[in-house]
């Protein structure tokens, strides 16, 4: 292979000079790929993904990022949480280019000063190229409250439920979704998903103080599922239909079917797990 030498003279006169000099250049900028996690209150945004219409998280968090690094960041999030839902745990991932291990050392601080108080940057960290937040989650948690005595201190951030409720016969409701995979019945329409089958690990109701939460693991999450879930548990709770026509509400696919999403207030995105992830 013939050897070339570089001039400075060639770089003016010769473009293909000058275009070899540059490759070499952006081939000597390495990219790596971190992953950002991240706690959010969602009442003022209008869900995770950046949209046209209204203030998302995603937005926020590009804007600081971008700032921060002094270079454009797009990050993809594990999930997409929808307007007014909370995240106590959630995670993205972003590509930086000739970055310096003392930025991202200070990046925690520095980003969190550029975000509004309803956003918080837990840790920035290194991984693979490959790593991907969305499609290498292994499984993803949830937890809904509602309470029942009006609170200023839960205002969107529990469901008031005027009512009772009868919590043994909503956990026999939760259990049966165990035995399903196709959760077709309580996915939004016309949200382009491949398949509608989740893999549900735990589902169950708990009393607390003045309130109940609902704690749901599984896979992956259908668009609106867990907020229908919450809302199908709700009218067995109430009466308003069996134990077992929640069997059947199942089976049949149906969106119609099953209970109204109940408000997005009380739902909470509380754990995303990865395989090269340790959780405290």
């Amino acid at each position: 292979m013939k050897d070339y030498v570089i001039y400075a003279s060639d770089i003016i006169f010769a473009p293909y000079s000058l275009f070899l000099v540059l490759s070499l250049i952006f081939a000597a900028l390495e990219t790596k790929r971190y992953f950002i996690e991240l706690s959010y209150n969602g009442t003022e945004f209008h869900g995770w993904q950046t949209q046209p219409n209204g203030i998302t998280v995603q937005e926020c968090l590009d804007k600081a990022l971008s700032t921060y690094f002094r270079q454009e960041v797009v990050s993809l999030g594990c999930g997409r949480t929808d307007a007014g839902v909370h995240a106590t745990q959630f995670y993205a991932h972003f590509d930086l280019t000739d970055i310096s291990p003392k930025q991202v050392a200070h990046a925690v601080k520095g980003i969190n000063a550029l975000l509004p108080y309803s956003i918080a940057i837990h840790r920035v960290f290194e991984v693979a190229n490959d790593a991907h937040a969305r499609f290498d989650a292994t499984a993803r948690q949830y937890k809904y409250y509602l309470h029942f005595n009006k609170d200023p201190f839960k205002l969107d951030r529990s469901w008031l439920y005027k009512g009772k409720l009868d919590l043994d016969k909503m956990n026999l409701a939760a259990q049966v979704l165990l035995k399903y995979k196709d959760f077709s019945c309580f996915s939004k329409s016309n949200t382009q998903t491949f398949t509608n089958n989740c893999k549900i690990a735990f589902a169950k109701v708990e009393a607390q103080q003045d309130g109940l939460v609902f704690t749901i693991k599984a896979d992956r999450f259908l668009r609106n599922m867990v907020r229908a879930i919450m809302g199908t548990l709700v009218m067995v709770g109430r009466g308003d239909i069996e134990v077992q026509d929640v069997e059947e509400i199942i089976a049949s696919k149906n969106r119609s079917k099953a209970g109204q999403s109940v408000p997005a207030c009380g739902l909470y995105l509380v754990a995303v797990e990865y395989p090269y992830i340790k959780n405290d």
